[in-house]
């Protein structure tokens, strides 16, 4: 039996840990303090047995099995790996310079994704939804890099484009006449339903994992408005029928309450942003199970770095019209008991900083286990994954390590000291 003690651990043992097959040795991992995701408590005195990237067991700590590899967390706090809703990863990220999309080629925004991708496993982060890219499909070659062991990054779940209406708020306005724009960057543009159920197979086809629609206007898009309905009820009819015909999932971008209504009468499976859901709005949300992805802490980004940094008045005028109803209407969502899962937007504020939502989130109204729930076993049954999310036998061994215990102080994931993605070290 071989011990690791994470805290005196050597630099090179712990590349020995992350270069190695995860399934070349079983890991017994000894938690102080065991947050699994899934319980409403925290217990002690908890081990993990990992084999071939999995949970084997979880119990009572006793005797390591022979020629386990011991990992010392027994002064830790151990929580599932994190999973952000709503990532941005294979993009280049908000700024002021409107043209930056179009200015990168598709290899150097892929490039640009595997560094986002890497800052935001090492924040803890071992699963994202990506929620869509200017550059159609970048999203599925990042994902299938890293799942080829080509570069470190989360696990991913890709949304390929954005399904949006001709100079919509999925489209990159405000540049060169959108006609004139590369096609890789249209790839989601329809006009009728039947272009919509069009793109979606074609998305589908090529590797996404769920479909993005954009059933209203957006803050970070020229031309456009938050509050105003853009996919019709008709298309976004159509998007659901092929996609929940292939067994995939639909999410809707939906500021304004029309818009959300529109998209939840159609059958998607949750919500992006949700800013100006009034009570009827929430209340059916609740009614249709359906998820709300509310991403309340990068406004505060926005109105702070946008404005010193000269982002366009229009987006910053936009984001004053909508952060505090988001948060208003986020407090009344937990109190309604309406689905609620963790997404940042992280790609409008840099990636790495995932975890600065969590603060807003139990300063309006989540309890801490609830919001590390959010990101943990409720964020993956959005998802309907059944592999991520939660320490429990039979998952992936995505763990997270922090000193101080979160649920005394949820600010205290916001510096993780130790993340495993499939039994294999990160940092």
């Amino acid at each position: 039996m071989r011990r690791v003690r994470q805290r005196g651990l050597t630099a090179a043992l712990a590349a020995a840990l992350a270069a190695a097959p995860a399934s070349a040795e079983t890991l017994y991992v000894q938690t102080g303090r065991l947050i699994d995701g899934v319980s409403n408590e925290a217990r002690t005195g908890q081990c993990i047995t990992i084999e071939a990237e999995r949970i084997k067991a979880v119990g009572p700590c006793g005797k390591a099995p022979d020629g386990a590899t011991v990992v010392d967390w027994s002064g830790l706090t151990v929580l599932p790996g994190l999973i952000d809703l709503h990532t941005h990863l294979a993009d280049l990220g908000q700024s002021a310079d409107l043209a930056a999309p179009i200015k990168a080629s598709p290899a150097e925004t892929a490039l640009v994704g595997a560094r986002n991708a890497r800052v935001t496993l090492e924040a803890g982060f071992t699963s994202v939804r990506d929620v869509g890219t200017y550059r159609g499909l970048t999203d599925v070659t990042l994902r299938n890099a890293i799942e080829r062991g080509d570069v470190p990054g989360p696990r991913m779940w890709v949304a390929g484009a954005y399904l949006t209406i001709p100079k919509g708020g999925g489209e990159l306005n405000g540049v060169v006449p959108n006609e004139q724009l590369p096609p890789d960057m249209r790839l989601g543009v329809a006009a009728t339903p039947e272009e919509a159920a069009a793109r979606t197979t074609y998305l589908l086809d090529h590797g996404a994992d769920f479909i993005k629609t954009i059933a209203t206007g957006a803050v970070l898009a020229i031309g456009t408005e938050p509050g105003a309905p853009e996919l019709t009820p008709e298309q976004l009819r159509a998007i659901v029928k092929v996609a929940h015909a292939r067994g995939k999932r639909v999410t809707a971008h939906a500021h304004g309450a029309i818009g959300i209504q529109n998209a939840i009468n159609a059958g998607v499976d949750s919500i992006e942003h949700a800013s100006l859901a009034d009570e009827a709005t929430l209340q059916l949300a609740k009614k249709h199970g359906t998820w709300l992805a509310m991403d309340i802490y990068n406004g505060t980004y926005i109105d702070e770095v946008g404005t010193k940094e000269g982002w366009p008045e229009e987006y910053l005028r936009k984001n004053r019209e909508t952060t505090d109803a988001q948060r208003a209407a986020f407090r009344r969502a937990v109190e309604l008991g309406v689905n609620i899962g963790y997404a940042t937007d992280a790609g409008v504020y840099p990636h790495g900083l995932n975890a600065r939502q969590f603060r807003n989130m139990v300063k309006y109204g989540m309890t801490p286990m609830q919001a590390i729930q959010s990101a943990t076993g409720r964020a993956a049954e959005e998802m309907g994954r059944t592999d991520v999310g939660a320490i429990v036998p039979g998952r992936y061994a995505d763990f997270v390590a922090v000193k101080t215990d979160p649920l005394a102080d949820i600010g205290a994931l916001e510096t993780i000291d130790h993340v495993m993605k499939g039994g294999v070290l990160v940092r």
